[in-house]
């Protein structure tokens, strides 16, 4: 069992994010398991959990002539454009069905603003706008935070770093993650996670 200031974050193990899904990343489905045993061992659990309006503004759909993995400019910075997915209370956004969702304290939600994506559990892609995330592990003085889940170069990624920038000590067990590699990204994000001392396992 861990201690009590090493949290464990499971990043958007959703239905669409699954084989099958609107957005399904390769052999997402196959870390469920490894992830409900790893989640015995800590005492607090975070779940996060993709949950756009339809006609999220990072739809492609969204955008007339454009179609998905598009990149364009948004206020708040270059974003890709997706297909429609994790749509509010869609089969899509659920959990996967056997994730362990019991063994969760929270479960954050992110991209509900339809005018900014979200990929980190700790601000949307504006940088400035928190989830609400940090104050709750700050408050159950929470120092250490494990990743795992969905995807690896996207949200794992923009939540690990995050989490390394705001103080927390931070490790990723990549056998219990899935990537996309949308052009170099799981490249990319590999030496992201070095340059910010965040430790792979």
């Amino acid at each position: 069992m861990q201690t009590p200031e090493h949290a464990l974050v499971v990043v958007d193990v959703q239905n669409d994010f699954c084989p099958g899904g609107a957005l399904a990343v390769a052999e997402g489905d196959q870390i469920v398991p490894g992830i409900n045993a790893l989640m015995k061992q800590f005492h607090t659990v975070v779940l996060t959990q993709d949950w756009h309006p339809a006609g999220h503004s990072s739809f492609a759909s969204s955008h007339a002539g454009k179609a998905p993995m598009e990149l364009i400019d948004m206020p708040y910075g270059a974003q890709v454009l997706w297909p429609d997915h994790c749509v509010q209370g869609s089969t899509g956004a659920a959990f996967h069905p056997d994730l362990e969702t019991d063994r969760a304290s929270l479960i954050i939600r992110k991209g509900a603003n339809p005018e900014i994506d979200s990929y980190s559990a700790f601000f949307e892609n504006d940088r400035k706008t928190p989830t609400g995330l940090v104050g709750y592990l700050r408050n159950l003085n929470i120092k250490q935070l494990t990743f795992v889940g969905l995807a690896t170069d996207f949200c794992v990624n923009f939540s690990a770093l995050d989490a390394a920038s705001l103080g927390f000590a931070v490790s990723v067990k990549l056998d219990l993650c899935r990537g996309i590699d949308l052009d170099g990204t799981m490249a990319a994000t590999l030496e992201g996670f070095g340059l910010k001392g965040v430790a792979l396992e």
